[in-house]
């Protein structure tokens, strides 16, 4: 049997990372100051931690989206014009 909670103690679901940025300029900027200020070396440990975790998250999806652009770009190359549909996630742009 599932415990039950009243509206007051319903169990809060936070999301443990942030979202992605909604273009892919966005994320190479985050992903960029990241990088400077683990550079700096100035970060508490746990800090770095997280910092090279998101820095993975925005890595994996500049890569998805310029992996999607590349593949349009050799629809447009073969002279073949075809319905291009975005990568899951890039629906609302």
């Amino acid at each position: 049997m599932l415990p039950w909670f009243s509206p007051t103690e319903m169990p809060r679901n936070t999301p443990t990372t942030a979202p992605p940025p909604p273009r892919y300029e966005d994320a190479l900027a985050e992903l960029e100051r990241l990088v400077q200020r683990m550079e700096d070396g100035q970060m508490p440990l746990e800090q770095m931690l997280d910092s090279y975790r998101r820095g993975a998250e925005l890595l994996t999806l500049c890569r998805a989206r310029l992996a999607a652009v590349e593949e349009q770009v050799k629809v447009l190359e073969d002279g073949q014009l075809k319905t291009w549909s975005a990568p899951a996630g890039d629906a609302a742009r």
